[in-house]
């Protein structure tokens, strides 16, 4: 059934002219205690990392059956990063680096904390099946939805469920109709490894706000103390159905102070302010036993005030989270013996796994001619002159397609991502569409005077850009607070409420940023 689903989504996606855009107090639970005794983190650097473990590392749990030694890897904010670059790792040698640990290890487990799709020309074109599909080979346990998970409607999502095999977790998302949980995703998953029972919970953080307002308006998330409810019930329901350890998988972390990895000799321990801001640290006491973060692209390795590790391993394939564990039987107890991150540059040499690669045949013809060269780049282009660019390029488009418009501007939140800049050379799709890869249509709104002068023409928001047509130039210095005008923008800046901007058209055929300034580099304007 589901490789009849995934062969429809395939014919669709082929013959579609363009990518489409108050707490109640409760008791501890009797959970497994912690270990007292905190490990120092590995000293091993992304340049010594061992890629195989010793003889005297592989795991022994299985010659004394009281205990359960487990190996735990979690990948947070890959966007779709499946290709060797930037000096990490792609799929094809991750994959290489995983399936050894599988041998190499008794008790492996994978596990997504979210934003794995959107990002990359590989995985936008396949709607995330790439990844997915992927994931599938690796046996991943499960993936917590991210806000990026929604970049292209919820549609998406449930496609890329009914062919993934494994959950998709997030213990939050409600339907504001029913405001019952939606059906797409589960609120937690019960996996097994030598007899262990491992629960794991999946949530989506406070990232509403970060999602195309559009796609999320049937749906609300749960945050703040009723989200603290909602995981220690899930908890309490685990426990009794013989859980032994559970991991709490979420698409939130920390970000305050930057990095806490790799700048001590020993994991930082956080309080409960410092981390308060999306994590409640009463589910430390007995509810929750180890914590992978997500969305802040942060390299962290921390302690809560409950002794709970909590671990994020950057963004765009950067790291991998690791946690190496024991688990005694007897005593109901678990150690950590190692908490740390293994970066994917340290297995840029290994050699591609050869179903991961077959992926990239699989898929060509979504993918499409990505890696031709459309165009040069005479200089370093920075983020700041492709968002002026993009900028320019919307007022032009605008001014051609809704000629009986006055259009005063165009622009908007146009924000490069990782790399955010564009190297000097030839250049292809795929380096483009990476900078710029939303799939956010150009809508023709109206706005008040007052708000055009506040929230773009005298923007505070460094991440705004604006380009006046000849007729916005005319005015700019004039434009009556009371009044009403027209700017062109993307679904993004358009669907942000405090822009006050009101929807007229939308570009028909849809027309993305990545796909204007395509043209205008084939056209030659980075040379």
């Amino acid at each position: 059934m589901k490789l009849k689903t995934l062969t429809l989504f395939i014919a669709i996606l082929i013959s579609s002219c363009g990518p489409k855009t108050s707490e109640v107090s409760q008791d501890s639970l009797p959970s497994a205690s912690i270990s007292t005794s905190t490990p120092l983190i590995s000293e091993t650097t992304s340049e010594t990392t061992s890629l195989i473990p010793s003889e005297s590392e592989i795991n022994t749990s299985s010659e004394n059956p009281d205990s359960v030694t487990l190996d735990i890897y979690a990948i947070n904010d890959m966007h779709g990063a499946v290709v060797d670059k930037n000096g990490n790792a792609g799929i094809a040698k991750t994959s290489t680096y995983l399936k050894n640990a599988k041998v190499e290890k008794e008790n492996t487990v994978f596990l997504s904390s979210g934003d794995m799709w959107q990002g990359s020309s590989e995985s936008n074109n396949t709607k995330g099946l790439l990844v997915t599909d992927w994931m599938n080979d690796l046996e991943f346990e499960s993936l917590t939805l991210g806000n990026h998970e929604f970049d292209w409607q919820i549609s998406t999502i449930e496609t890329n469920q009914q062919f993934a095999e494994f959950p998709f977790l997030a213990i939050n998302i409600f339907d504001n109709d029913t405001n019952e949980p939606v059906s797409y995703s589960k609120p937690s998953v019960m996996i097994e490894r030598q007899g262990l029972k491992i629960g794991i919970i999946g949530a989506i953080g406070n990232v509403y706000s970060s999602i195309l307002s559009y796609w999320v308006e049937d749906v609300h998330f749960i945050t703040g103390s009723a989200l603290t409810k909602l995981v220690k019930d899930e908890a309490i329901k685990l426990r009794e159905e013989g859980a032994d350890l559970i991991i709490y998988s979420m698409h939130a972390g920390y970000s305050s102070g930057g990095s806490t990895y790799p700048s001590r000799p020993s994991v930082s321990p956080l309080s409960a302010s410092a981390i308060s801001s999306f994590y409640d640290s009463s589910l430390s006491d007995g509810y929750v036993d180890l914590v992978f973060e997500g969305h802040t692209h942060q390299k962290t390795v921390y302690t809560d005030p409950y002794g709970v590790y909590h671990l994020q391993a950057g963004g765009y394939g950067e790291a991998i989270s690791y946690v190496n564990l024991t688990f005694d039987k007897t005593s109901d107890q678990f150690s950590v013996n190692e908490a740390d991150m293994v970066y994917t540059s340290s297995f840029i040499n290994l050699a591609e796994d050869e179903y991961t690669n077959g992926l990239f045949d699989k898929y060509s013809e979504l993918i499409g001619d990505i890696y031709s060269t459309i165009g040069a780049n005479a200089t370093q282009r920075s983020g700041a002159y492709l968002g002026q660019v993009v900028a320019d390029l919307y007022i032009e488009k605008a001014v051609e397609v809704w000629e009986d418009y006055d259009i005063v501007l165009g622009g908007g939140f146009l924000q490069s991502r990782e790399p955010y800049s564009l190297a000097p050379g030839a250049v292809n799709v795929s380096m483009v569409q990476e900078l710029f890869p939303f799939d956010n249509n150009l809508v023709l709104c109206s706005i008040r005077g007052s708000d055009l002068l506040s929230k773009f023409i005298n923007s505070s928001n460094s991440n705004y850009y604006v380009s006046f047509s000849d007729y916005g130039n005319t005015i700019r210095n004039s434009i009556s607070s009371s009044a009403t005008y027209y700017i062109v923008v993307d679904q993004y800046t358009s669907a942000y409420a405090p822009n006050n901007l009101t929807d007229v058209v939308n570009m028909n055929p849809p027309t993305f940023a990545y796909q204007l300034l395509t043209e205008y580099i084939r056209a030659g304007g980075l040379a």
